[in-house]
């Protein structure tokens, strides 16, 4: 059986900031869309934090938390302590959408396959920040570029990035 297709979601802003106060630092509501779009019915892996800001399970989508408290269970979600455990867990699955937070992003980069990220058009004050790609390691294959929604804070572009083999 084949290990799944290792694949980051991500909004970056141009300072490289992904997160604030345990939340995003921004709203685009066509980014949440496209969300949505690529990780239904795929199983997600998110850190603890990551979870406890959403605050549920979210509908469609199989959960996985990775977290080091032994103690720490949530109705809905499976819980995972380690990379291994996350893929052991995901056996038999075509693609593990990874979904944040930094610590989680860190751990699971060196295993990506593809990131779906959105370049967010702008710099924003932040706590939580993208780990840096390592240079050559990953190639861009496709691009949106997209002005501002009207429930779109800023412009934005949809880039996918997929591991130079």
């Amino acid at each position: 059986m084949s290990a799944p297709l290792i694949t980051l979601v991500v909004a970056v802003a141009r300072n490289g900031v992904i997160g604030r106060d345990n939340g995003l630092a921004w709203h685009l509501r066509s980014d949440l869309k496209r969300f949505k779009a690529l990780t239904m019915g795929r199983p997600m892996l998110m850190g603890r934090k990551t979870h406890q800001s959403i605050g549920r399970p979210l509908p469609g989508r199989r959960t996985l938390v990775l977290t080091r408290d032994p103690a720490f269970a949530a109705e809905g979600v499976e819980v995972v302590h380690d990379w291994a455990g996350a893929l052991s867990a995901v056996a038999g699955t075509d693609e593990l959408m990874v979904v944040g937070g930094a610590e989680i992003y860190r751990l699971a980069l060196p295993h990506a396959d593809r990131i779906h990220l959105t370049e967010v058009a702008g710099d924003y004050a932040g706590d939580t920040h993208f780990p840096a790609l390592e240079p050559g390691a990953f190639r861009e294959t496709a691009r949106e570029a997209h002005e501002a929604g009207p429930h779109d804070e800023c412009a934005f572009a949809f880039v996918t990035l997929d591991r130079v083999r």
